[in-house]
C-alpha cells in the first residue's frame, strides 16, 4: 500500500522549525540550489515553492540532487559506520570519479562489506550511489547551460570517443554515419524526478522515457527497425512541445498533454493506452478494473502486458494502475517514481 506521510505543508513547517523528529525519515531537496538536506540543517531555509520532500536518500539522488556540505545528510547521526563514512568522504571529495570495485579494494576495504553496509543504510550500493552523484552533477552542468555532450562527458566518459561509443550502442550507429538518412532526433528533458529522453520526428513523439529505464535500449532498437530511421541528438518541434507540457505538469498545472504521439503498437495496445489516458489525474485503477472499463473483463493479463509495453511515460499514464491488492507494481521508471507521480497528481486533483 502507499506510504502515508505528513503533508508537504506540515513538513515545511518542520523544516522552518528545524524539527529533529523527522531525522532519518524525510529529507528536503531545494530546487534553486540542487542540494538536499536534513530538516535540521543550519543553512538558510528555502522558500516553500522551492522545497521538495523525499522519504529516502536514494530518491534525492535519483532526482538529481547532491548532498549538502553543511548538514551532511548522507551520514547517520550518532551511529556512523566508519566504512560508510570513509567512502562518503571520498565521494564528496570527488563526485565525478568513476568508481569500481577495484578502487574500493585499493582503499583496503572489502567490496562485499561495502555493498552490504550501503544497502543496509541507503538501499543502494556504493557504486550505484557514485553513478547517481555523477548524473546529478551532469544535470547541474546542463542547468548552467552547458552543451549536452559536455554534460555527458562530465558524467563519466573520459573521452569523446567513449561518448560516441555509448551513443553508438544506444542508437545503433555513430552519428557521422547517419548523415543523409531519414533521421529521428533525441534530446534530454530535465524533470524534478530525473532526466527523460524524448525521441521524435517532425510530426510526432515516438519515445518519452526516464533515462534509467532498463528497457530503453530495446525500445530504441525496435523503433529503428520499425521506422527504418537513424537517430541523432537534436530536436524537432514535438520535443519542445512535450517539454513545455511537462514543465506545466510538474509545476502542478493539470492541463493535460496535447503533443501528437506516433501510432505504435497493435490495435489492442493502442486501445489500452487510450484507456490509460482516459483515467483522470488523481484517480487510480487496478489492471482488472482497467480491463472492465474496456469491456474486456477476461483480458487482465493482456492489459497488464500492454501497460508494460507503453513507451510514452507520464503522457500515457501507466503509473495510475495498481496491482489487485492496491499496491505499487510494475513501473519501468522505478516504483519510487510511480509513487511520486501518484502523490503529485493527488495533490493536483485536490487543488
Amino acid at each position: 500500500m502507499l506510504f502515508q506521510r505528513p503533508s508537504d505543508d506540515i513538513l515545511y513547517d518542520a523544516l522552518i522549525a528545524r524539527d529533529p523528529s523527522y531525522e532519518g525519515f524525510v529529507w528536503v531537496a531545494v530546487k534553486t540550489t540542487g542540494i538536499f538536506c536534513r530538516l535540521t540543517c543550519p543553512a538558510r531555509k528555502p522558500k516553500r515553492e522551492n522545497s521538495t520532500f523525499y522519504e529516502t536518500i536514494a530518491e534525492c539522488l535519483e532526482a538529481g540532487f547532491r548532498p549538502c556540505n553543511r548538514c551532511r545528510p548522507m551520514l547517520k547521526l550518532g551511529e556512523t559506520d566508519p566504512v560508510v563514512t570513509r567512502l562518503i568522504d571520498a565521494l564528496d571529495a570527488d563526485p565525478m570519479r568513476r568508481w569500481s570495485e577495484g578502487d574500493v579494494s585499493a582503499l583496503g576495504v572489502d567490496p562485499s562489506t561495502v555493498r552490504r553496509a550501503f544497502k543496509r543504510q541507503f538501499g543502494m550500493s556504493f557504486l550505484e550511489m557514485a553513478r547517481l552523484r555523477r548524473m546529478g552533477k551532469a544535470a547541474e552542468v546542463l542547468n548552467d547551460g552547458a552543451n549536452v555532450i559536455d554534460a555527458q562527458l562530465d558524467a563519466g566518459y573520459e573521452s569523446g570517443s567513449g561518448f560516441r561509443a555509448a551513443i553508438a550502442r544506444l542508437f545503433g550507429e555513430a552519428p557521422v554515419r547517419l548523415r543523409g538518412k531519414g533521421l529521428l532526433r533525441a534530446d534530454w528533458i530535465d524533470t524534478p524526478i530525473g532526466p527523460m529522453i524524448a525521441i521524435a520526428d517532425t510530426h510526432a513523439l515516438h519515445i518519452l522515457e526516464f533515462a534509467e529505464r532498463k528497457a530503453l535500449p530495446a525500445e530504441i532498437r525496435r523503433l529503428q527497425e520499425a521506422s527504418g530511421s537513424g537517430i541523432v541528438m537534436g530536436r524537432y518541434p514535438p520535443i519542445d512541445e512535450i517539454e513545455a507540457e511537462l514543465k506545466a505538469y510538474f509545476s502542478g498545472q493539470n492541463k493535460g498533454f496535447r503533443t501528437r504521439l506516433a501510432e505504435h503498437g497493435s490495435p489492442f495496445q493502442r486501445q489500452v493506452w487510450q484507456a490509460l489516458r482516459d483515467i483522470p489525474a488523481g484517480e487510480l485503477r487496478t489492471y482488472g478494473a482497467l480491463a472492465s472499463d474496456m469491456n474486456r473483463p477476461s483480458s487482465t493479463r493482456a492489459v497488464a502486458g500492454a501497460n508494460g509495453a507503453n513507451q510514452i511515460a507520464i503522457v500515457i499514464p501507466c503509473h495510475r494502475v495498481l496491482s489487485a491488492d492496491g499496491g505499487l507494481t510494475g513501473y519501468g521508471g522505478g516504483l519510487w517514481r510511480k509513487r511520486w507521480l501518484i502523490e503529485h497528481e493527488r495533490r493536483m486533483a485536490e487543488r
